[in-house]
């Protein structure tokens, strides 16, 4: 399996940027604000506490934490929400035939690595074993599988922030779903901690998470998308 990092014009900078001390949140940040007229402001570096604070108070209002920073980020767009809830349901269809757990999102927001950081996953999935860590607000601790879907603000985000941050903390699989590029990358965790780019196998991305799961690179971007049922079908889910 091959160990693919995250990527900048052909340089793997995460470990330099690390190295240097700079803020994941804080790379490429002009690209993930839009127009908050009316939002109360944050100061330049809060508390976990303050920031909580200040998304109770401000719920339409998309924004992550990390390291101290606020991220804001667009609302989703058409394409997006359309991905978003086709892939959920899929999700889900499979969770009826094989309910090893349950699929939360795309608002619900995760607490990682001890409180460091707050994302808030386009999707996430939490095995049963690990129900136990689902609060009313949000997730403590590290999904089983996340799901990210890039917007075009939000490409330096999930390709190479979220990346880490989901690695160190430990969550199990994870997938970027690219419609800008029509792609899937899909990672699981190695014995070694680090990411694991699954390849892929007759045209199939296989989850290790989810038993008899799989995604093919087309599925997404057909027009019409396949239903959940027949996609289960090939799966031999139902």
């Amino acid at each position: 399996m091959a160990v693919r990092r995250p990527w900048n014009g052909g340089v793997y900078q995460f470990d330099v940027w690390r190295k240097e001390g700079r803020s994941m949140a804080t790379v490429n940040q002009h690209t993930d604000i839009w127009n908050t007229a009316g939002v109360a402001a944050l100061p330049g570096h809060v508390s976990e506490e303050q920031f909580v604070a200040w998304a109770q108070a401000n719920p339409s209002v998309r924004a992550e934490w990390t390291e101290g920073e606020t991220v804001v980020m667009s609302p989703a767009g058409r394409d997006h929400n359309s991905l978003q809830i086709w892939l959920s349901y899929l999700l889900l269809t499979y969770l009826d035939h094989r309910p090893i757990g349950e699929i939360l999102g795309p608002e619900f927001m995760v607490r990682l690595l001890g409180g460091r950081s707050r994302r808030i996953p386009d999707l996430l999935f939490v095995a049963k074993s690990n129900s136990h860590l689902v609060r009313e607000t949000h997730f403590d601790g590290s999904p089983d599988l996340v799901v990210e879907i890039v917007s075009a603000d939000s490409q330096s985000r999930d390709y190479r922030e979220k990346y880490l941050e989901y690695e160190a903390a430990g969550v199990r699989e994870f997938w970027i779903v690219d419609p800008l590029s029509h792609r899937i990358e899909a990672y699981r965790l190695g014995d070694d901690g680090r990411f694991v780019l699954i390849d892929e196998a007759d045209g199939k991305i296989a989850s290790s998470v989810l038993d008899g799961f799989y995604l093919r690179n087309e599925w997404p971007w057909a027009t019409p998308r396949p239903t959940a049922l027949s996609l289960l079908k090939e799966m031999g889910i139902v």
